[in-house]
């Protein structure tokens, strides 16, 4: 028997045929079973107001799904990790807007949601990484500064760096790009290559960055050290000083790691994003040519993974899966999620598989925009699957 029932009586083991009331545009990729409280708190979130569920499918005493057993520990802690995600681009908002009308910045947001940040970085660095890769194309100037940071503070766990310094490079890479406010927004959003007058233009952001930050109250020294030579090479042709070799900090060194490997990967309104395999490789070209530190750009790599946590991968069985969990072991070969045919361009049953232990492989990494699909629906999807 179908029936319409309110969201709030929503309950796990209900089988949802589709959504009837909503404030919002959410849309389900395909009926199926609410698997956890989970679920249903992102369904609220989304604005549904109540759904049609068939009760002869529905599963009684169904136990929610938790990281103890065979669930996907990733996309249980996506959900938690998009609403941190989220904050920060409020604080970020709200520093953009101040910055743009000359008012001192208010370090107390940004320090807290930096801490809180580090706090489930270094509990658990993957759901914040795959967090990533669910971006907005209009907002760019947001999620990128943010997204440096998170990338910032994984890399600084990784490289065991302690956590008092680690807060001060997280703020440094939250605030790195504020100077571009002061940007026309004709040449922030330009989709074509800038001619050499609107570049001069845009490389005056680091200026603008520097001059803000250094009259932010509370800010330190090292804070400013890191926004300010983001853009710098180590052959001395980057910008604002060109600084030179010994003369940029191990610091600067990674943030202009992050900061150029977010701006390959992130979609724009104007151009899709590099896959990370593809990012990786321009990298190692730009470390080849001496721009960025080469000993740090193979570090880079190896903490994000071959395959990082949250990009996808399309398999030799035409399944497209995302990425898990890493295998320290066999890095080519990480434990996914399997979700989509490629061949039949269709959700299908999810199904765990440890590439390591299976006959099935990677062909190579992929981007959802490839098969037409939406990263944030793919979540969804997973999430509904448990």
């Amino acid at each position: 028997m179908k029936k319409e029932v309110e969201i709030s009586a929503l309950q796990v083991g209900h089988y949802v045929e589709k959504i009837v009331k909503q404030e919002q545009q959410f849309t389900l990729t395909q009926a199926g079973h609410i698997k956890s409280e989970l679920v249903i708190k992102n369904m609220i979130a989304k604005g549904v107001l109540s759904v049609l569920i068939d009760t002869n499918k529905t599963i009684k005493h169904q136990k929610p799904i938790t990281k103890n057993n065979n669930s996907s520990p990733i996309i249980m802690d996506v959900y938690k990790a998009k609403e941190l995600f989220n904050q920060s681009k409020a604080i970020q908002k709200k520093i953009f807007s101040d910055a743009q009308t000359g008012k001192p910045l208010d370090l107390s947001p940004v320090e807290q949601i930096t801490d809180e940040t580090i706090t489930e970085i270094f509990k658990n660095p993957d759901a914040l990484a795959c967090v990533i890769n669910i971006r907005n194309t209009d907002e760019y100037l947001l999620e990128h500064s943010v997204s440096v940071s998170v990338l910032m503070t994984i890399f600084a766990r990784f490289l065991k760096i302690e956590k008092s310094i680690v807060q001060q490079l997280s703020i440094g890479a939250f605030l790195h790009d504020v100077g571009k406010i002061m940007v026309p927004e004709a040449i922030l959003n330009k989709p074509g290559k800038l001619t050499e007058d609107e570049f001069v233009t845009m490389k005056t952001h680091v200026n603008h960055s520097i001059d803000i930050i250094e009259n932010t109250p509370g800010i330190s020294a090292l804070s400013l050290e890191v926004a300010a030579l983001h853009h710098e090479k180590l052959d001395g042709n980057g910008y604002p000083f060109n600084v030179a070799g010994k003369d940029i900090s191990t610091y600067g060194r990674m943030i202009s790691i992050c900061d150029i490997f977010d701006a390959l990967t992130a979609n724009r309104c104007y151009k899709s994003g590099y896959s990370h395999i593809k990012a990786f490789n321009i990298l190692r070209n730009l470390a080849e040519s001496n721009h960025l530190d080469q000993r740090l750009v193979n570090l880079f790599i190896k903490c994000m993974g071959v395959y990082p946590v949250g990009s996808l991968v399309e398999l030799n069985s035409n399944k497209i899966a995302i990425v898990e969990q890493r295998n320290l072991e066999d890095p080519t070969n990480p434990k996914v999620r399997s979700f989509y045919n490629s061949k039949q361009h269709n959700y299908v049953m999810t199904e765990d598989i440890d590439l390591a232990k299976n006959n099935d492989f990677i062909v190579k990494g992929v981007r959802a925009d490839d098969f037409d699909l939406d990263m944030n629906k793919i979540i969804e999807f997973l999430l509904m699957e448990g």
